[in-house]
């Protein structure tokens, strides 16, 4: 698994086992860090100072933005109707469809599992739990869990017992 010569890295991004990755055509911005078992399409970017973590799949069209954190074995699509062929039996070719973007916000935090389906985006400081299957849109500063991800609670409040030493 190469790391391809059209892959754009930005300064101080870690891939501790690059023999182990999979990247073509993608950008990578400064002091990002990788894991072992990751593929990042063509046409697919990541943020500065994020963590992606091992067996985490981002295809192509997936806009990930500064400082997200990427638990292991993440799932991104670019398809909703995904086929293997056309209705004629013919197989299908990159002209044969669309891919559909999705977006990942400053901060945000998807748990180890979790599936992001295309075109939703994930909000700033939003956090996706462990195995969830996002949808929809998640709002700025949610927590969601479950499948299909639903609203559990509000990061804020987690961040503020937190930052007030009061626990989470």
């Amino acid at each position: 698994m190469p790391i391809a010569s059209d892959v754009s890295l930005g300064k101080d991004v870690r891939i501790r086992h690059p023999d182990l990755v999979n990247l073509y055509g993608c950008t990578i911005a400064a002091e990002t860090r990788v894991g072992a078992f990751v593929e990042i399409q063509k046409n697919a970017s990541v943020g500065a100072r994020c963590k992606i973590s091992s067996h985490t799949f981002i295809c192509e069209g997936v806009t990930i933005e500064d400082e997200v954190f990427v638990g292991h074995g993440v799932m991104f699509t670019n398809d909703l109707y995904p086929s293997a062929v056309n209705d004629d039996g013919s197989p299908q070719t990159e002209a044969d469809w669309a891919v559909v973007s999705t977006r990942v916000k400053r901060r945000a935090s998807i748990g180890s599992n979790a599936t992001i389906l295309a075109g939703v985006t994930i909000g700033e400081s939003a956090l996706v739990g462990a195995g969830a299957v996002v949808t929809s849109d998640v709002a700025d500063y949610a927590i969601v869990a479950g499948v299909p991800a639903r609203v559990v609670g509000d990061a804020r409040k987690r961040r503020d017992r937190i930052d007030s030493g009061t626990g989470q």
